[in-house]
């Protein structure tokens, strides 16, 4: 139906210019105009990739919720292995490569992780009243901090004295944060959290740890530093956190022990933390031997060389002390790990557990080697560091097929009455 005159002869004028046409300008106007077919077919498509591209983002946030900071364990065991493979003739090039990935891992924890404080704080923030999780918290300053002791390892010959910068820009965050959780989370689990001895296990020690693991990086840091009042601080600061974690974690290893013996081995699924014990003594001798072979040069604007030598002579000692403590810690692992496997160890990301203190046991080893050169030290460290990369090796790929069928993304502090606040909840209700 025609609503103008006009119209009308315009309909009329198209139908006699149509009429008149040549046949292949008929011909290519009919065939201009797509049939339904294809109509369908690209409604389809478009449908099919906006599903895809939906359920592609519904993925990637569910992953986000939940992303939890144990992931943070992956860095350190793969940025430990980098810096204990480098102490290998032959093997620089590989485990350069290797810290290059646990950079990139880094980045991508440290996203995912910022990701879900911003997009579900709430849910986040349910962290803090959890008696596991949260002691998790302190694998993200360690996982750094193999980062830091890679630009001095690796950095050196291709960015120079840049590296030396970025390493000292990232350790003083690194101290922060060490501080900051080592603190923190342990007060949590005084006024928050619900606790009990037979359930205690060695993941208490991580919070704590990470102020001793940053000493062991600042040790790293001090000989390359060319300002000597620089140099200074940062030497006495790092003994500074090294006993602002010592101390405490050699008294939670005790308080473990007797656990142990009052409750027998925690549950299978906390297996790997047997080997935890080995951080905080592994990690205390390295930083005693590292800050006493640094004192020569750092604390010389004291003018005190007499207190130089005594800091060297107690890093080592110190150091071999704790060394055969932590023999002791390494046989207990071995055995009770043994013990484990009769009735099956589930895979988890406690795994990990299985590869830093390890690694860094074996780095302190090295340590000893380079300043006692005994050759017993050396076969030790390599022996642990072929270990090392044969558990890295496994535990690698489980963590990958774990991710792959996204098994390992699961946040327990989600769960309801995961915390104390959920029972007060209940309660109320």
């Amino acid at each position: 139906m025609f609503t103008s005159y006009d119209q009308f002869n315009q309909s009329n004028l198209y139908r006699r210019s149509s009429a008149k046409a040549p046949l292949k300008t008929q011909r290519r106007r009919a065939g201009s105009a797509p049939s339904p077919g294809i109509h369908l077919e690209a409604s389809m498509l478009t449908q099919g990739f906006a599903r895809f591209i939906h359920a592609r983002r519904t993925d990637l946030l569910a992953i986000v919720r939940q992303f939890t900071p144990n992931w943070f364990a992956a860095t350190m065991g793969t940025g430990i292995l980098a810096l204990d493979l480098n102490q290998l003739p032959g093997l620089h090039r590989p485990a350069m490569a290797l810290w290059l990935l646990n950079i990139a891992l880094f980045a991508l924890f440290t996203l995912l992780y910022a990701a879900r404080w911003l997009l579900y704080p709430r849910e986040a923030a349910r962290i803090f009243g959890h008696s596991v999780m949260s002691m998790f918290l302190g694998t993200i300053p360690m996982g750094l901090a193999t980062i830091i002791n890679g630009f001095i390892a690796f950095g050196l010959a291709p960015l120079g004295p840049e590296a030396v910068g970025i390493a000292t820009a990232l350790w003083w965050a690194d101290v922060a944060l060490s501080l900051v959780i080592g603190i923190g989370v342990p007060f949590l689990m005084v006024i928050r959290q619900d606790h009990a001895i037979e359930r205690m296990t060695a993941v208490w020690l991580l919070p704590v740890v990470a102020a001793e693991v940053a000493a062991a990086s600042g040790a790293q840091i001090v000989p390359h530093l060319g300002n000597p009042h620089l140099a200074l601080l940062v030497d006495i600061l790092s003994y500074a956190l090294w006993a602002y974690s010592v101390p405490v974690a050699l008294g939670i290893v005790a308080v473990l022990l007797l656990r142990l013996v009052l409750h027998r081995l925690p549950h299978r699924d906390m297996a790997p933390s047997s080997w935890l014990t080995l951080g905080p003594i592994g990690t205390g001798a390295l930083g005693l031997l590292l800050l006493g072979a640094d004192a020569q040069g750092a604390l010389a604007p004291l003018g005190l060389p007499g207190l130089a030598d005594a800091a060297r002579g107690i890093g080592l000692i110190g150091g071999v002390i704790l060394w055969g403590y932590g023999v002791w810690w390494l046989a207990f692992a071995v055995l009770a790990t043994l013990r484990y496997l009769r009735g099956g160890i589930p895979f988890n990301l406690g795994w990990w557990g299985f590869t830093f203190p390890l690694g860094v046991y074996a780095a302190t080893t090295f340590a000893l080697a380079g300043q006692t050169h005994l050759a017993l030290f050396h076969i030790a460290a390599v022996a642990m560091t072929a270990s090392l990369a044969a558990l890295w090796v496994i535990v690698a790929a489980m963590t990958l097929r774990g991710a792959a069928s996204r098994a390992l993304f699961a946040a327990p502090c989600l769960l309801r009455g995961a915390i104390p606040e959920d029972a007060l909840t209940a309660d109320m209700v």
